[in-house]
């Protein structure tokens, strides 16, 4: 497994004039899946690593070992490059920095450390973000943590939603100081949104949503923006195949009924890699 020249393939998609979407993945078939129809990144998100891993909703109850341990099961099925969304790093700076190493360690090519306040507080109401200084610094330990240069660490922020566009100029500005590679806007939804925020950075931005005036991969790149995110809809799309499935059986439609809309055996045997574990049978055991 080469993470290194997957880091540096993603670097070159900082490096580029173009934005790209990623494939969204949550398990080491999606992601064979993403990366033999061609996609340049992966994302797999902290909302689908909780839904995946434990059944739960995003309320950061997934710990920092089940995110990385589903991260490498990810990472040694293929060679896609994989971008993760680290959600608050799992604590204070110093959770980042172990965050990283595990992250690292696991395989990610690019992850994201945000500055919400996260999980949520006893009587905390709604969503906020940190000071600004504590932001810098957990931003300042996730660069001190990191190991190969290559592993891209981007900052990211929710405050469009949450304060306001001064506010998250700010904030950017201050994460670039830092020394991250990319910020990572959250919630953005006009052109003119992300156009204020684009204009005073020198770093690329990445882009949590590509609905409406947003949707235009052309212009987005045209503006800085290098990965922009198109939802998760994979794995929402895993939960009612799986669901339609299971209430047709137990509504007593016939397996064979039920063909047409299931993967063909020679689907099965390419995302599991079949020939490959027939070649190495031949191999070592013959």
């Amino acid at each position: 497994m080469d993470f290194t020249t997957r880091r540096e393939r993603y670097r070159g998609i900082l490096a580029g004039d173009k934005c790209v979407y990623p494939g969204s993945v949550f398990d080491p078939i999606s992601a064979r899946i993403a990366e033999d129809l061609g996609f340049e990144v992966g994302m797999f998100a902290g909302s689908i690593a909780s839904g995946t891993v434990l059944g739960a909703p995003d309320l950061i109850v997934l710990t920092l070992t089940e995110f990385a341990q589903q991260i490498h099961r990810i990472c040694r099925a293929g060679d896609l490059s994989l971008m993760v969304d680290a959600d608050h790093g799992y604590g204070n700076a110093l959770n980042v920095m172990r965050t990283v190493e595990e992250l690292e360690t696991a395989g990610v090519a690019a992850l994201t450390i945000e500055d919400t306040v996260l999980p949520r507080t006893f009587g905390g109401g709604g969503d906020a973000v940190l000071p600004i200084d504590e932001g810098v610094g957990k931003m300042k330990a996730a660069l001190a943590a990191r190991r190969d240069p290559n592993m891209v660490v981007a900052g990211r922020t929710s405050s469009l939603r949450i304060t306001d566009l001064a506010d998250t100029i700010k904030r950017v500005k201050a994460y670039e100081a830092a020394g991250v590679d990319a910020v990572f806007l959250a919630g953005a939804s006009t052109k003119a949104e992300v156009e204020a925020v684009s204009s005073e950075m020198n770093i690329p931005l990445l882009l949590g949503g590509t609905t409406g005036e947003l949707a235009d991969r052309d212009y987005l790149g045209s503006v800085g923006v290098r990965v922009a995110l198109q939802g998760h809809l994979p794995f929402a799309a895993a939960i009612k195949a799986t669901y339609d499935t299971l209430k047709a059986l137990r509504d007593g439609v016939a397996p064979a009924d039920l063909r047409p809309n299931l993967a063909t055996t020679e689907q099965i045997d390419q995302f599991t890699r079949k020939a490959d574990y027939a070649k190495w049978t031949t191999d070592f055991l013959s």
